[in-house]
């Protein structure tokens, strides 16, 4: 391949070779690509289109949706639904599933989306982007919810763009992850980032610190231990991220290493976890892990999970594969009760909540 020159299309043709369904799943992903540089165009006009701001509405989560939340679900699924390459579609901003209309063929496979992952960052002028996962259907039918509930590791192909000053598309088809850039003077997609690969080792974290109160003590544990840096346990100094875009984050992490956590906390007890295991662990997941990477709810492998609802929460925790295996030997470790050494600086002696400061 020559870098510059290769064009999604010429990718995706020479990769797809050999794999079942190629053509249909090429042409599916062109089909996505076309609907992102739609996206695109969009979110770079914002104000200038009266696009920012909020709608009058909510999605299935409770969340008042923003414009561009709308609309990017609009114009993936109206780029999808006839070309009798999908059965039905998935999106984060809906109830249910969205079959294929009967006017329309139906194909053989399955798509799912996050149209605008970030959407709140959009009105200050942040870096957003969509997060999108196929699965393979074995009928032409209308699909159910139940055939949506796949494990992470049967996804044919996942990936996301990003819309910052340039447009990315990151895509995985099994074979690695890979990079493209949209070269707005041609309107093609050109492969710019081919074989990502996450460095193992890594002195950058990101997390929510506004949650550190709720946090799991494993997490604690490896948070604390981040923040001694060079006179701690780790020995070394570690910078600190938070863009609340997954999609931002992860890219940072794709080039040049990191971990993201978005872990289990007591904030909503009635909430696993906070990100969705369909519409952003499982296709984030698979592109990690097709990068070198690692990525795991703590407990278990995200690729594992199998879904039991359509908007499943799962805790998250991703990226450069030495740290986030240390983050789950805490986990063992804590679930072993063998980390009784470790306190919380919530709760060491010069916290608040020594017995002395309640009494």
């Amino acid at each position: 391949m020559h870098l510059g020159r290769t064009t999604l299309s010429k990718f995706l043709i020479q990769q797809l070779d050999g794999i079942e369904g190629a053509r249909e799943l090429g042409a599916l992903l062109v089909d996505v690509a076309a609907a992102v540089k739609a996206i695109s165009a969009m979110t770079a006009k914002g104000a200038l289109a009266g696009l920012l701001g909020k709608v009058d509405s909510q999605n299935v989560h409770g969340e008042v949706q923003a414009k561009l939340d709308v609309i990017a679900n609009d114009v993936l699924i109206r780029s999808n639904e006839w070309g009798g390459l999908v059965a039905g579609m998935a999106s984060e901003e809906l109830d249910d599933p969205y079959p294929v209309p009967p006017e329309y063929p139906r194909g053989r496979f399955l798509l799912i989306f996050d149209p605008l992952d970030g959407s709140s960052n959009a009105d200050v002028n942040v870096s957003v982007g969509t997060i999108f996962s196929v699965l393979r259907h074995d009928r032409t039918d209308a699909p159910a919810t139940a055939d949506f509930l796949q494990p992470g590791s049967a996804q044919v192909a996942a990936g996301y763009a990003i819309y910052g000053p340039s447009t990315m598309l990151v895509l995985t088809i099994g074979k690695g992850t890979h990079g493209f850039t949209l070269d707005h003077e041609i309107g093609n997609f050109i492969l710019t980032h081919p074989a990502m690969t996450i460095p193992a080792d890594t002195s950058e974290f990101a997390i929510n610190t506004s949650n550190a109160r709720f946090w799991e003590a494993p997490v604690h544990r490896y948070v604390t231990e981040c923040q001694a840096g060079r006179t701690g346990e780790r020995g070394r100094d570690f910078n600190m991220r938070w863009i609340a875009s997954m999609v931002a984050e992860v890219h940072r992490i794709l080039i040049r290493g990191g971990v993201f956590m978005y872990p289990k906390d007591t904030k909503d007890p009635s909430k696993p976890g906070r990100l969705r295991l369909m519409y952003e662990a499982s296709p984030i997941s698979f592109l990690i892990e097709q990068a070198g990477g690692r990525s795991t709810t703590g407990r278990e492998r995200l690729l594992a999970v199998t879904p039991t609802s359509l908007h499943q929460r799962v805790p998250v925790i991703l990226g450069s594969a030495n740290e986030v295996a240390r983050i789950e030997r805490y986990h063992a470790e804590h679930a072993a009760g063998h980390d009784a050494e470790f306190v919380s600086p919530l709760f060491n002696e010069r916290s608040l909540f020594r017995p002395e400061a309640r009494s």
